[in-house]
């Protein structure tokens, strides 16, 4: 597989911005040669529905200007459709023990999480911000939106937010034990 393609997979994967040198390091590349397979990235998407944005140092696929109107009905579809049971989890998980990043989303769910986080950033329920500990990753957090709309003033006031908080982490306990058995052996 081209490295452009690589970089393509790992960009449509990961859906948040990676930078340069974190790019490379997970193709195994240096700079000069990652970047000039994004410029032939790039240069490959010209006309299709996906663009590759780059802001800064980072890079992120999107969706192409020319398909802006087709994702505005999509958007406007998706915003009047009601949540269905895995939005409504990922957003107890996040009102309840965020801020938490995409992995730790997933870890606690079991699956891949992406769509359904960015269709709750579109709502304006979630938002994510930069992980301050690392900032190659960020972590998903409760909009002030969704705290009014909830009639709370933080996440704490959530009803039974000590007892849900609670079965999370003996969930987490529960699920580190079981690795730690299997990896011992027992």
């Amino acid at each position: 597989m081209d490295l452009d393609a690589k970089i393509e997979a790992l960009l449509f994967h990961k859906t948040e911005p990676l930078t340069l040198d974190k790019i490379a390091e997970i193709v195994g590349k240096n700079e000069e040669e990652t970047e000039e397979a994004l410029a032939g990235l790039a240069q490959k998407l010209i006309g299709r529905g996906i663009v590759l944005l780059k802001k800064d140092n980072s890079y992120l696929l999107g969706t192409s200007p020319e398909a802006s109107e087709l994702i505005e009905k999509i958007t406007k579809d998706e915003l009047s459709a009601d949540l269905g049971r895995a939005s409504l989890e990922t957003l107890t998980i996040i009102a309840y023990e965020g801020p938490l990043s995409r992995a730790e989303i997933d870890y606690i769910r079991g699956v891949n999480s992406s769509f359904i986080l960015r269709n709750l950033m579109v709502r304006g329920l979630i938002e994510r911000a930069p992980d301050k500990n690392d900032p190659r990753r960020f972590l998903y957090r409760p909009t002030f939106e969704l705290l009014r709309y909830l009639g709370v003033s933080e996440a704490s006031e959530l009803p039974e937010f000590e007892s849900i908080r609670e079965k999370i982490e003996n969930f987490k306990k529960q699920e580190e034990n079981e690795t730690d058995r299997n990896h011992n052996g027992e």
